[in-house]
């Protein structure tokens, strides 16, 4: 018999067995009990990071229910795959590839772990069947369903937001896996687990059991854990979500002129392996948009860093990068630029290609000068442009103002 792993054996099989997430767990329990009146569960969609237990509870929403469970991954999985375990209907719309008679089962529960990594024309594919009712579908997902899962399936299912699990949450499961283990685990050693976990459960009871087999005795200690863990999980998506709300958290700590969380904010990335020319490009936009004129030696220093970054890269580049961001958090802000340029655009688009006025048109040649190219221009430093002001915006935006 194959080894079974010590988050499988500790998996919850019943809802009053799981632990945390308990805003949607009293959701799910109300769906539960209306299920048993009226045999409808909805169609869901969990989001949630790793590790906060979208699989388990797809498994105990099907055994609550009584219902066969396909379990698919969007990773390994084709349309076709799934579509062998619809139910076969007598009208031809709805039929599937069935295996089983409509009679034979009651509405099977499919669950698609990582949904968004089906393409449009995947997602489609499973439309006419949550639609119709010849499945329930649970797609669970660690990102953005409203980027990543197409607004059709989002309207036919509803979206339960999971969140990283609790300290205290993480503390229970690991007293319920000691127990299981019939081993103890030191107070400054549960405390790290916690911290290093990062929220994720599944990360907790790994490192927990494979600390176990280290150890050589039922004491688990500090060193078996720093041993099994080899290095912090720092739960750092590089493309999802969590990448947007973290340079989005960079951002707003230099506009609000905290170098400290700045910081902070720009480590996280670092340590967790983001490309620090992006970073970057990110800080230079930074200098224009906020600092402008108020500090152009932002935009000089933000430059350098990205210089940094391109001929040196990480490690050691990260110090030129933090040097960036604190200069630009402490520098004095102003985003005038940033909205005069944004009514640059609102007129452009307004008024299309505007004449250049023939006075300050270009004249290389005697017939462009003939035609009145250049007539009437003053020169900057003459005497007779210093008494006279010279118009240089076209007719329509003559005297238009961009800047405060």
């Amino acid at each position: 018999m194959a080894y079974q792993l010590l988050a499988d054996k500790l998996r919850p099989t019943k809802i009053q067995d799981f632990v945390g997430q308990n805003k949607i767990i009293e959701v799910i329990k109300s769906l539960l009990k209306q299920a048993n009146t009226t045999d409808f569960f909805p169609s869901l969609i969990f989001w949630g990071p790793p590790g906060s237990g979208k699989t388990t509870l797809a498994r105990i929403i099907a055994s609550e229910l009584n219902r066969k469970f396909y379990e698919f991954s969007a990773v390994n999985t084709s349309t076709k795959d799934i579509k062998k375990i619809i139910p076969k209907k007598k009208d031809k719309i709805s039929q599937g590839l069935g295996l089983m008679e409509e009679k034979e089962i009651k509405t099977p529960i499919v669950f698609i772990d990582e949904i968004h990594r089906f393409n449009k024309a995947q997602q489609d594919s499973l439309l006419p069947h949550v639609e119709r009712g010849n499945i329930v579908f649970i797609g669970a997902t660690t990102e953005n369903p409203s980027f990543e899962v197409i607004n059709p399936l989002m309207s036919r299912c509803r979206v339960l937001i999971l969140y990283q699990h609790s300290e205290n949450d993480l503390r229970t499961i690991i007293n319920r896996a000691l127990k299981l283990l019939r081993a103890s685990l030191t107070e400054d050693a549960t405390g790290f687990l916690i911290t290093a976990s990062n929220g994720d459960a599944r990360i907790a009871l790994n490192v927990l059991e494979i600390a176990s087999h280290l150890s050589k005795s039922k004491k688990i200690e500090m060193k078996n854990i720093e041993d099994a863990l080899q290095r912090r999980n720092l739960g750092f998506d590089l493309r999802g979500e969590e990448f947007y709300n973290t340079i989005s958290a960079l951002h707003k700590s230099m506009r609000g002129s905290d170098p400290n969380s700045a910081l902070y904010w720009l480590g996280r990335m670092l340590e967790a392996g983001q490309d620090p020319t992006y970073i970057a490009r990110r800080v230079v936009r930074f200098a224009s948009e906020d600092i402008g004129l108020k500090d152009p030696n932002a935009l000089v220093i933000a430059i350098s860093a990205f210089r940094a970054c391109e001929v040196i890269g990480m490690p050691e580049c990260n110090l030129a990068l933090a040097e960036a961001v604190v200069y630009c958090a402490k520098a004095p802000k102003s985003n005038d630029l940033y909205v005069a340029y944004g009514k640059v655009q609102e007129d452009v688009e307004k008024y299309g290609n505007l004449p250049v006025p023939l006075e300050i048109r270009n004249a290389p040649t005697k017939f462009m000068k003939k035609i009145g190219y250049g007539k009437g221009y003053k020169y900057e430093h003459s005497l007779e442009a210093k008494k006279t002001d010279q118009e240089y915006m076209p007719t329509n935006l003559k005297g238009r103002k961009y800047l405060r």
